[in-house]
């Protein structure tokens, strides 16, 4: 579609209200500030089923409207934008409806239940601007991870390793949501945490050819699984190991990858977010050792949006980034990722590894 297409003012429905609706909410307000651009976003409309905790919801992020049903508002005409921040089940029969009704579709990671469902939703956005929330690779250091890698500073990639170790799967309090439930999430730490580390390998790496899983649920009678562990081949030669978990105690939200190549190593650690270790095999020997750069610095990746070089930026900015270079594509007439085609490829991760976790076998991506 045409940027012409959209007026100045965005107005929005978000379908979903709980903590990463909050997030979305900030980044919907935050984002004009940092990012400027044609755009204005309107928090128009929320939607959910809990009316007590809705109505405080929109009070508490500035939603003008509320509605218990879904169906009832997408194909408003004073609708613009449908973001989805709902259990996995209905990320589909939504985000079609939408593309459908002609709106701008925001989804949450992971996009689907299955291959089919997450090709039959790309296959609806195709006509129209789409955005999945894989947050992460907007992080300053990632995007200069990018950069170095695609400058060849690391020259030919030998090894990618990455970590995403959560405890969550330890609080009794958490064990009955649904993320815990096969029907409404369709996975469980695979979906939740890997597929994160799974789109950011794609971004700085390469396709994945082969992968062979493991995957384990240490809690009797859960149908999803709490850790998996998997090796890949990917197709420019280089190996890599993955592990995500919800047992990872000692641990709530770190990610991390580690990259090797014939030049150089690089290193980041979601705790320390504002670092990115760099190590310079290129270098005289006596001066070779791992260096430690401040991200964002001056001429780095979102200096320019975010606060004066030695200042850090937080999780809430990985989402305002990630808006942000939506609009700026949006007003541009140029495709946006992580998109919806850009999911199907970690769907089909996912998919591979349940396969390949339930066989015991390695198996092929094509």
């Amino acid at each position: 579609m045409l940027t012409s297409e959209f007026p100045d003012v965005l107005n929005i429905v978000m379908i979903g209200h709980g903590f990463i609706g909050a997030v979305h909410s900030n980044a919907i307000h935050q984002v004009s500030r940092f990012f400027p651009t044609r755009f204005r976003l309107r928090p128009k409309l929320v939607c959910g089923r809990d009316q007590a905790t809705l109505q405080a919801f929109a009070a508490r992020w500035d939603w003008q409207e509320t509605s218990s049903d879904w169906r009832s508002v997408i194909e408003r005409d004073d609708i613009q934008v449908i973001d989805i921040a709902v259990p996995n089940h209905l990320h589909a029969p939504i985000a079609i409806a939408a593309a459908n009704a002609g709106k701008i579709v925001w989804c949450e990671k992971p996009l689907a239940m299955t291959v089919a469902e997450a090709a039959q939703m790309a296959d609806a956005a195709r006509s129209v601007p789409n955005l999945v929330w894989f947050n992460y690779r907007r992080i300053p250091a990632v995007v200069m991870a990018k950069q170095l890698i695609e400058e060849r500073r690391l020259g030919e990639i030998f090894h990618y390793r990455a970590l995403y170790l959560n405890q969550s799967g330890i609080d009794p309090a958490k064990a009955t949501s649904w993320r815990y439930r096969r029907g409404e999430a369709g996975s469980g730490a695979s979906g939740d945490l890997l597929s994160h580390c799974l789109e950011m390998a794609l971004y700085l790496n390469d396709e994945i050819a082969e992968i062979c899983a493991s995957s384990k649920t240490f809690v009797p009678n859960r149908d999803v699984d709490d850790a998996v562990m998997l090796m890949a081949r990917f197709r420019n030669g280089s190996v890599g190991t993955f592990e995500a978990t919800r047992f990872g105690v000692g641990y709530r939200n770190a990610l991390s990858f580690q990259i090797h190549g014939s030049k150089g190593m690089l290193h980041f650690d979601l705790d320390d977010m504002n670092k990115l270790e760099f190590y310079d095999a290129s270098a005289a020997p006596r001066l070779q050792g791992k260096k430690q750069i401040i991200v964002p610095g001056p001429d780095h990746p979102y200096a320019k949006n975010f606060w004066k070089p030695g200042h850090s930026i937080g999780f809430e900015h990985t989402f305002i980034a990630t808006l942000g270079d939506f609009l700026l594509s949006l007003q541009d007439g140029t495709r946006f990722q992580s998109n919806f085609d850009d999911a199907v490829k970690v769907q089909k991760l996912l998919h591979a590894i349940s396969c390949s976790s339930e066989n015991r076998c390695w198996e092929s991506l094509k």
